[in-house]
């Protein structure tokens, strides 16, 4: 029907909209001079020759008054379980975003997919499954990408750890203080390690301790590595010591791991290529064979023997991909 079709047209537009928007937003960068301006007008600050908006105004507010609430509530963490929220994820994962424009992403990514699997299947009643999967996908997409991000980021600050903590000792070695060493390593590190050194200066500026501001590290890279750094300057702040030394020897344990986990990697990397190669082959060959001739896979899904042979082929999909990923697993 007409009215169907435009309705469709309209969130397709809608949810499109959406996901450029957040995209968009994510490309910007957190210290540009017209997001600074936004800040400043937040809390009813102009400067001199600036014309700042008032934070009611423009698209970008209203979009982000209207999902904000909806953010809150599904963004919420459990602490109790060690559930991080999805601000605190979007910071580890550093992405300039605020949780309603992730939201938006979400919302976008899973209309776009719901608009592919339409054109495809069909908006009917017989097609409310696939769309159904194809929102459900498209809506957990974005969380998988921060994931992925979060992880890499992480492997990439505790690689750069150990030479940096042989940096912190050399200026402590020097003459500097903690807290002057610790704004050495933030202007001579490359990021992520020059970043988040960067924030405990800005929270140490701010009259925060260095303790706290390792242990707000700690919280927000949740590196094991590191978190023995901060154990170890808590320990010296408390009984003294030789602290360019400590951390030499923290440095030199650092690098010693990093390296053996490079070459287990090396060792696994054929393993943990079968497992993937063995875990996804069938998902995505099932799902392309479906999108596109959906007559030849249909009969799975139509016959109670379809249902009991794909219930048989997850299971030992799931069974070969955990064993593997059990013989890989070498804890260092």
């Amino acid at each position: 029907m007409p009215s169907t079709s435009l309705l469709f047209a309209l969130l397709a537009f809608a949810g499109i909209f959406l996901l450029f928007f957040g995209i968009s937003r994510m490309r910007r960068s957190a210290g540009g001079a017209e997001d600074f301006q936004a800040r400043l007008a937040a809390y009813g600050v102009t400067t001199a020759g600036s014309t700042t908006l008032p934070p009611s105004s423009g698209i970008r507010e209203s979009l982000n008054r209207m999902f904000q609430p909806a953010a809150d509530r599904m963004g919420r963490g459990d602490a109790k379980k060690g559930k991080p929220s999805v601000a605190e994820q979007l910071l580890r994962a550093d992405l300039k975003l605020r949780t309603s424009e992730f939201f938006m992403i979400q919302i976008g990514t899973a209309v776009l997919f719901v608009l592919v699997a339409g054109v495809r299947f069909g908006f009917g009643l017989g097609s409310i499954i696939q769309l159904f999967l194809a929102a459900a996908i498209g809506y957990l997409i974005p969380g998988r990408y921060v994931k992925y991000r979060i992880g890499r980021r992480l492997r990439a600050f505790n690689n750069q750890l150990g030479d940096t903590l042989t940096l912190l000792s050399n200026a402590i070695k020097a003459g500097y203080s903690f807290a002057q060493a610790i704004d050495t390593v933030a202007k001579n590190a490359v990021p992520p390690i020059a970043d988040e050194f960067g924030r405990a200066v800005r929270e140490m500026n701010l009259g925060g301790s260095p303790d706290e501001a390792l242990q707000n590290i700690t919280k927000r890279v949740e590196s094991a590595d590191f978190d023995l750094v901060a154990t170890a300057y808590s320990i010296h702040r408390t009984v003294g010591g030789n602290l360019a030394e400590i951390l030499d020897n923290i440095a030199y344990t650092i690098r010693e791991r990093v390296r053996i986990k490079g070459e287990i990697a090396t060792l696994t990397a054929q393993a943990r290529a079968s497992g993937t190669l063995i875990t996804f082959l069938p998902i995505v060959l099932a799902v392309f064979m479906y999108f596109v001739t959906p007559t030849y896979f249909r009969p799975m899904f139509q016959n109670f023997i379809g249902w009991i042979l794909i219930a048989i082929g997850a299971f030992m999909i799931f069974i070969g991909n955990l064993i593997i990923r059990r013989v890989v697993a070498i804890e260092v």
